[in-house]
């Protein structure tokens, strides 16, 4: 069992019940936790660490939806970051002038931060309805067979909106680095 929905239990889906998945966890991993097993032969503690381990990268990867997407996209053979690295001309530009505007809240050192969370608050939008486009384009693809056009299509539109959430973290990441 290596897939992370079989492993904790879930139905394969971009959209997923976040208690369910936290109830699957705990009680998979009391299961499975080495300290159950640590009196034990050494082959069971070996396995369980292993065990213990997958659980963990499983449970990791599902609750945070980029890494979820991510997931789902490679196990449906959608093309990777590496692989489909393109983006809009103006998509970038906007990701220029967004970086210039962190520079400018940044060099400006406002007691109170106000620019600061306006552009979070900004950014965090932004991210949030890439990710819901997301969600969208994996509904869509569930209704399409996997042999037609449109399947294709469909990863590569996935990809993309990845790729921006991707810039847009990147975004938030540095607007809250230290300087």
């Amino acid at each position: 069992m290596s897939d992370h929905f079989e492993r904790l239990g879930l139905p394969c889906g971009f959209a997923v019940d976040l208690g369910e998945l936290e109830r699957q966890y705990l009680a998979r991993s009391r299961a499975v936790h080495p300290d159950f097993h640590a009196g034990g032969p050494t082959a069971d503690l070996a396995a369980s660490l292993e065990l213990s381990a997958a659980l963990n990268g499983a449970y990791n990867t599902l609750r945070d939806p980029f890494a979820r997407a991510e997931y789902l996209l490679a196990r449906e053979g959608g093309p990777s970051a590496a692989d489909q690295k393109q983006m809009p001309p103006a998509f970038l530009a906007e990701m220029l002038e967004a970086r210039e505007r962190i520079e400018e809240v940044r060099s400006a050192n406002s007691p109170c931060g106000a620019g600061q969370a306006e552009l979070q608050d900004e950014f965090a939008s932004r991210y949030e309805g890439l990710m819901h486009d997301v969600a969208s384009r994996f509904a869509q693809l569930q209704a399409v067979p996997p042999n037609d056009a449109r399947h294709g299509k469909v990863l590569i539109e996935i990809r993309s909106l990845l790729n921006a959430a991707k810039y847009i973290r990147g975004l938030i990441r540095d607007l809250n680095a230290e300087l």
